[in-house]
């Protein structure tokens, strides 16, 4: 389950453009009902974020909103019709605000808010909740990755936690209507696929109560609670896992076994399904937030794998070898390349980390209070789970970003990727810029926790490159690794564009992997499969890098001397997730206000 998250408020350039945006509006060019106007959209904003709230119940808990800690999400057929007419209603109501007058960023509030309900709308016609469980992805994971996540702190969390673990076979059958709908409507996941969804669900099913990720909460009571108090909970929270959570899992492990899995789709491109075509350029666009084809995206990725081969090949060939295949074949084969141990895992990770932290403060002006956390995966997702991933902290802080690490079959796994995937995962990748979007005072909670997959992967992949840039990857196979991760990037433009639309099998994925990479084979596995289930997402790391890179370019070039790499970045994170175009318009306004900054002191002098 995934949810997207200054202390000193927004950057330089944000705030003239604030200040420019308000004098323009106060110099009476604007109507006069501006200031009703604003606040019209200011309460609309709320508004939307309290239906936000009061429908995803489960992100609210995330987030630390507690109202809602006992009840999930309504997946009947009623209650989605009903959220897409409600979204539809929002979107004509922010349609209809004027802005003229406002200030920029008020402006931006409503043109973000337009074109993300707008998408949700759009996409409304695909039926994606036909298709509700993964191997890597649906309730059946996504309830228990919930459970570690969320604080029990009082006695009311574990008895709204009670409750919802009485109410969630009612969630279940409602997943299990929605598929029948799917297999009505050919909405289907690739048949090979489905038998591991069912092995997860038996697996939980299968544990003791007292075993169950669900029963975690009871390893955690707090200190100041009465030995009664702990005692009934405890009874309370077991009884709920044998009598409801245990024989709903049971009860969708039979049905995904026995009904779903023999309608289970043959092909494995999203172009095999009902108006496949269109689907796949929605997801592209959803994920990119370009205009770019699937065609423009595959031959770009093309050249990237050109790219980055010639630089792994030297590297190769740096360490005495002539060729990738054999430099592969002997990376594969070092013992002190592989872990020894769940723990090797860890531990490198937080090294990594800890390394990074001491160079912050000399690429940034701003920092996010709360440091990043090194926790495993748990055991009962690791086999679908990729290598490591962020999962966000709560905005009050208590619950700290975290680095989620997968240390499952460690002695099939290498470490020369482990430097930078913590980079990308933790800081200055998705921990930095979810946990100072979380902190950026002034932009409404829809905009803290917005989440664009170009933005935001491209800028933990572009932290990849921070690092070399700075001077790590020291060890030569952990500088490999590093341009093994991306081309990683690089390869998915080109497998997830030929998975998608141009009908590649998986075996040609597969194949495709490994004539250009040392990739171990589990994760050429996992990843493979993931990108079948999840079509487009995997796009988005590298287009949003290579513009990250390219508007730092522009800035560079533009500013010359006055250029400050602090600046850049702290302007890149300082409004929080915004679409590539418009990341693009907010860095050249920036540069243009530097600029005259610039013309002014020379003038002055």
């Amino acid at each position: 389950m995934t949810t997207a998250t200054t202390r000193i408020g927004v950057a330089s350039a944000l705030l003239f453009s604030l200040i420019l945006g308000t004098a323009q509006a106060q110099s009476g060019g604007a109507a006069p009902d501006l200031a009703g106007r604003r606040e019209a959209l200011n309460s609309l904003i709320k508004e939307q974020w309290e239906y936000t709230m009061r429908s995803s119940p489960e992100w609210a808990s995330l987030l630390g909103d507690k109202r809602y800690n006992d009840k999930w999400s309504d997946f009947s057929q009623a209650g989605i019709d009903s959220d897409l007419k409600i979204t539809a209603d929002f979107l004509k109501r922010f349609e209809a605000v004027d802005t003229s007058g406002f200030p920029l960023q008020e402006q931006l509030n409503r043109d973000l808010m337009v074109r993300q309900l707008r998408q949700n709308v759009d996409g409304g016609r695909f039926k994606e909740w036909e298709m509700p469980l993964a191997q890597n992805s649906g309730i059946h994971i996504d309830a228990p990755q919930l459970v570690s996540a969320l604080p029990f702190e009082t006695v009311k969390d574990y008895e709204d936690y009670i409750v919802r673990l009485h109410t969630l076979p009612k969630l279940f059958d409602e997943t299990r209507a929605q598929m029948e709908k799917g297999v009505q409507d050919k909405l289907m996941p690739p048949k090979f696929l489905i038998p591991k969804i069912v092995k997860q669900c038996e697996d939980v099913a299968a544990m003791k109560p007292a075993d169950s990720p669900f029963a975690e909460p009871l390893k955690k009571f707090p200190k100041e609670f009465s030995d009664a108090d702990k005692a009934r909970l405890s009874k309370e929270v077991l009884a709920a896992v044998q009598k409801d959570v245990i024989p709903a899992y049971k009860k969708l492990a039979v049905y995904t076994k026995t009904r779903y899995a023999p309608y289970g789709r043959k092909d494995v491109g999203m172009w095999s399904l009902p108006d496949g075509v269109a689907r796949y350029s929605y997801k592209a666009k959803s994920s990119t937030t370009t205009e770019m084809s699937p065609e423009e995206i595959h031959q770009l990725g093309l050249s990237e794998v050109k790219r980055i081969e010639s630089q792994m090949l030297a590297t190769a060939q740096k360490l005495g070898y002539k060729d990738l295949k054999s430099f592969n074949k002997a990376v594969a084969a070092k013992p002190e390349l592989h872990p020894k141990s769940r723990q090797e895992i860890i531990d490198l990770y937080q090294k990594y980390t800890d390394q990074m932290y001491t160079q912050l403060s000399q690429q940034f002006g701003v920092l996010p209070k709360g440091k990043v956390e090194i926790k495993p995966v748990e055991e009962f997702r690791e086999k679908g789970a990729s290598a490591a991933a962020y999962m966000s902290g709560s905005p009050d802080g208590k619950r700290p970003g975290r680095v989620m690490v997968n240390t499952g079959d460690f002695a099939h796994r290498s470490t020369i990727d482990i430097e930078t995937t913590a980079l990308h995962e933790g800081v200055p990748g998705h921990h930095m810029q979810l946990t100072i979007a979380q902190e950026i005072e002034g932009l409404p909670t829809f905009r803290q926790q917005g989440n664009y997959t170009a933005y935001a992967e491209g800028w933990a992949l572009y932290s990849e490159r921070l690092g070399e840039e700075l001077g790590f990857y020291k060890d030569p196979y952990s500088y490999y690794g590093h341009l093994q991760d991306e081309m990683l990037r690089a390869i998915r433009l080109v497998v997830d564009t030929g998975l998608h639309y141009k009908k590649w099998s998986r075996q040609q994925v597969v194949d495709f992997f490994h004539d250009h990479s040392g990739i171990e084979e589990v994760e050429v596995q996992s990843e493979t499969d993931r990108y079948i289930v999840w079509p487009g997402q995997a796009l988005g790391y590298k287009i949003g890098q290579l513009k990250i890179l390219e508007l730092r370019d522009y800035a560079r070039k533009e500013l010359g001397a006055g250029f400050d790499i602090r600046s850049f970045h702290d302007q890149v994170l300082g409004a929080g997730a915004l679409p590539m175009d418009v990341l693009e318009s907010h860095i050249k306004d920036w540069v243009s206000a530097e600029k005259l900054k610039q013309t002014r002191v020379t003038a002055a002098q």
